[in-house]
């Protein structure tokens, strides 16, 4: 939920940021914010700089200029190993599956015991991914697109985090299993309280996730930002920012 109480700082700001590839300037003077178990989307076209600014956030590919800040410490010159230790889990659109790991051992990799009430454990994640248990032999590698995603997923769970970055969760799967499976459970992640940033081309299914969206333009520059309210009640907005 979107608070405007002064008081209460985001859980992650980013701020005039700044990034290259080499001598390509993708990202122009960013500036976003997520409050603390709050879903966001940033929608764009292809090339704008959505996965860009995921991997600014990370560190992969850090930004030359401005500031990135999560949970009050500023992270903008950490390495990528730093950061994750402030909770954070990605969920790349490659999935990045080990090979030659099984499932439970992909689970197991990214443990992160975590006290408090329901975190996230093998357990748990069997329930929600009745499949991942069914082949959780199984080299991880081998497993389906769909169930590769559900693995990915399960893995950034495993870590406990409290800020989960997402990368076209959909792409390449069925509508069927979008609707049924991927995103329940990630609106089922933002009820029990953690905080989502996903970068979607299906606008459909970030709606339902998200309630508040970044819409993007080219270099990174947010053209306006939008809730799930103004964009269905206006489907201008969706024309004119995300259909090609």
């Amino acid at each position: 939920m979107v608070t405007n109480d002064p008081g209460i700082r985001p859980i992650l700001e980013l701020k005039d940021i700044q990034t290259y590839y080499g001598r390509s300037h993708i990202i122009q003077g960013l500036s976003m914010h997520l409050e603390k178990h709050e879903a966001v989307s940033i929608l764009g076209r292809n090339g704008v700089g959505k996965t860009t600014t995921l991997r600014s956030i990370l560190g992969l590919t850090p930004p030359r200029e401005g500031r990135i800040i999560i949970d009050g410490e500023e992270t903008s010159r950490w390495p990528t190993h730093r950061i994750i230790t402030k909770g954070i889990a990605y969920v790349p659109a490659e999935r990045h599956i080990f090979p030659g790991l099984s499932v439970e051992e992909n689970l197991k990799l990214a443990e992160r015991i975590k006290p408090g009430e329901d975190p996230w454990s093998m357990e748990k994640i069997y329930s929600h991914f009745p499949v991942l248990r069914a082949r959780e032999k199984q080299d991880g590698s081998t497993l389906s697109g769909g169930e590769q995603q559900m693995l990915a997923i399960g893995r950034a769970l495993m870590g406990n985090p409290i800020i989960m970055l997402l990368d076209e969760p959909s792409q390449g799967l069925a509508p069927i299993l979008v609707n049924q499976v991927i995103q329940p459970i990630l609106v089922m992640c933002v009820k029990s309280g953690l905080t989502l940033l996903l970068v979607e081309q299906n606008y459909r299914m970030a709606l339902q996730v998200a309630s508040r969206h970044y819409l993007m333009g080219i270099k990174g520059i947010m053209a306006r930002t939008a809730t799930s309210d103004e964009l269905l009640a206006d489907s201008t907005i969706i024309r004119d920012h995300l259909t090609v």
